[in-house]
């Protein structure tokens, strides 16, 4: 569960870039966001990497 806060806390996190980007049209706030981004893939990334182990570890 220490993930799924990661990836919440991140989004929330994003939020009043979000809205300075696309309701202010801030190009700072959208490179941020862009950042962001980028980091909820990985993290995305690392979770199913660690979902797919604990799964195949549990097959075995």
């Amino acid at each position: 569960m220490k993930r799924f806060e990661e990836v919440r806390d991140l989004i929330l996190s994003l939020e009043d870039d979000f809205l300075k980007f696309y309701d202010k049209e801030n190009q700072a706030a959208g490179t941020r966001v862009r950042k962001g981004m980028q980091e909820l893939k990985n993290i995305a990334q690392d979770i199913r990497k660690e979902v797919q182990d604990i799964k195949n570890s549990q097959q075995a």
